[in-house]
């Protein structure tokens, strides 16, 4: 019996010790080395694993910082230049600084604007709302009102108005990690550069209707008239679908296409004064008059050449 017992010890301590053998022998064939890089690029990062970089947190983007051959290509927007530089030194890269940029609500539809045509009796979700029909005003593409965009925010930067009933997004809490403009099942939150001290302009419209119906479901919807196109002198404004659009990039912030702009879509913030709009459209009709004054001059100058070389032209003619 004492003996059975030892046997039975004996094999098992064998054989817990040849398969203790094999794990480590396979662990060691399979082990996978990791780049203590990426710890180093994770301990620099905000921490707020918001996924606004395009990686499922901030682990994920470390490791593929790391990787890369250059930060090109990856960018905490949370962390700004500020983390971007941290990073690129322990990688030993070059960065290429970014502008600052900030989330946009491209909506003028408030309950002003933009009256309830029904009620919606549901889920206080956008994503259902929009799910099951095209929303409770005239306008299908507005926000609908629910705050997923303020769920999504991590950082408290984005709230709802209730003498709107539209989002208000608060600078300086935005990280621009994008995560409220993918909640919006309307994409009417956009990222757009901060703008030199904060100015920038945007249209405040996402309505891809034509004119007369865009006006009759909000009274400052972008109607595509065009006259924000034919006054921009930068080629900053484009049109598609039925909507203005300005260029960020491409924009002088002369704040000429809002003062036109007949509905009020056009939106300019930041800048230091109010919009003198009359002053602005007293220069525009002036400069447009010298235009026309020069066209004018250039056509009647072309016009004089051309009378004095058509008897040059008889002349070679008889001869």
């Amino acid at each position: 019996m004492t003996t059975t017992i030892i046997w039975t010890i004996a094999i098992i301590a064998i054989l817990g010790l040849v398969l203790a053998l094999v794990l480590y022998f396979v662990a060691e064939k399979f082990k996978v080395v990791e780049d203590p890089r990426i710890d180093e690029v994770e301990k620099v990062m905000p921490g707020a694993n918001c996924g606004g970089c395009g990686f499922a947190g901030c682990r994920a983007f470390a490791d593929a910082a790391v990787k890369a051959p250059n930060l090109d290509n990856n960018y905490c927007p949370v962390g700004g230049n500020d983390v971007m530089k941290k990073v690129a030194a322990i990688l030993g890269y070059e960065l290429k600084e970014k502008a600052p940029m900030v989330a946009v609500v491209r909506c003028n539809g408030t309950c002003e604007n933009r009256p309830k045509t029904n009620e919606y009796d549901g889920a206080t979700s956008c994503k259902v709302k929009a799910a099951l029909y095209a929303g409770d005003t005239g306008c299908a593409y507005g926000c609908l009102g629910c705050g997923d965009c303020v769920e999504a925010c991590q950082f408290g930067a984005i709230s709802m108005d209730p003498a709107t009933g539209l989002p208000v997004v608060d600078e300086s809490k935005c990280t621009a990690c994008g995560a409220c403009a993918k909640a919006c099942p309307k994409h009417i939150i956009e990222l757009r550069n901060k703008g030199p001290r904060g100015m920038r302009m945007y249209v405040s419209c996402v309505n891809k209707d034509k004119g007369p119906a865009v006006k009759k479901a909000c009274a400052a919807a972008c109607i595509g008239c065009g006259i924000c196109f034919k006054t921009c002198q930068h080629g900053a404004i484009v049109f598609e679908n039925n909507v203005a659009y300005i260029d960020y990039t491409k924009c002088k912030l002369c704040r000429e296409c809002e003062a036109m702009c007949p509905t009020g879509a056009i939106h300019g913030v930041g800048f230091p004064k109010p919009l003198d709009k009359e002053g602005v459209k007293a220069r525009i009709q002036e400069r447009q008059k010298k235009a026309r004054e020069a066209a004018a001059a250039a056509a009647e100058a072309a016009k004089l050449a051309a009378a004095a070389a058509e008897p040059v032209k008889k002349e070679e003619n008889n001869g």
